[in-house]
């Protein structure tokens, strides 16, 4: 939602947030639920308004890039690869560009490759001029497109589709056992008040993939999630040999005087308990 709107600006003329979080609990709808858990829409936000963003257009097969700053940015890098289920890169694009204040641009098509599996997965990445990583993204796709069943839309909220994009593939990803590590750190989110945190390195030592890697920090091992809570970045996927620190700030008067721990799971990553820090 919130990428289409920053690739549309200002054609487009607002969006209509349903909902920030819940006065009950609920799987659904929610940034963050009624424990003041973030869930995974509240990353997929957070991702989608970074001040430069590179993302996909699912209406025309495109990389677009986003600045909501209020300066142009000189010869940045964008590259698109694609990858089957199994890890493969079957395809990529780069181009270089300039990107002016307060835009959409876009940068290119993705490239049309041959043997994609019906599953298959994007991930973009912007760089400056100087090799600086400045946005990335990964999208997990379908050969077999969605299909609005415009003709039975009744209201301006809801268009029921006729058919639906295959995303099965998902559930064949091979299990993956990931390397964690995490210490205890101070102050590091001290603009929010927190005193106390976790920083956790992430590294895929599979040939496949690491869907929605997931982390919490809990009030002991088997305890309650540690709330609230900010994370730099939730619910990332890994290639193959990557690897990603995450780090998050919490107030330690909250944990009620149990000790951090530090979980870890995933669609198909391997549950791990590391702790306490």
């Amino acid at each position: 939602m919130f990428e289409a709107y920053g690739r549309n600006k200002y054609t487009a003329t607002g969006v209509i947030q349903w909902m920030l979080n819940n006065s009950w609990p609920s799987l659904i709808w929610h940034l963050y639920d009624y424990y003041l858990v973030p869930a995974g829409g509240y990353f997929g936000t957070k991702k989608a308004m970074e001040p430069i963003h590179v993302q996909y257009s699912y209406d025309d097969n495109s990389v677009a890039v986003v600045n909501s700053t209020y300066e142009a940015v000189q010869g940045v890098k964008v590259s698109a690869r694609l990858y089957n289920l199994d890890a493969k890169e079957k395809g990529a694009r780069e181009g270089t560009m300039n990107v002016a204040p307060d835009s959409s641009t876009k940068a290119f098509d993705l490239p049309k490759v041959d043997g994609l599996s019906k599953t298959y997965f994007v991930r973009l990445q912007l760089h400056d001029s100087a090799g600086k990583l400045l946005s990335d993204n990964f999208y997990w796709l379908s050969t077999k497109p969605d299909v609005m069943d415009w003709k039975n839309k009744q209201d301006t909220v809801y268009t029921p589709q006729a058919e639906f994009g295959d995303l099965s593939g998902l559930n064949t990803l091979p299990q993956v056992r990931l390397e964690v590590t995490s210490a205890e750190v101070k102050s590091v989110n001290e603009e929010q008040g927190s005193k106390a945190g976790s920083r956790v390195s992430v590294r895929n030592p599979s040939s496949s993939i690491a869907f929605m890697v997931h982390l919490r920090v809990t009030k002991g091992k088997g305890g309650e999630d540690l709330t609230p809570i900010f994370w730099s970045d939730n619910y990332f996927s890994l290639l193959p040999g990557e690897e990603k620190e995450i780090t998050a700030s919490y107030d330690p008067t909250d944990l009620l005087g149990q000790q951090a721990v530090v979980e870890l799971d995933g669609y198909n990553v391997t549950p791990q308990t590391l702790g306490p820090n």
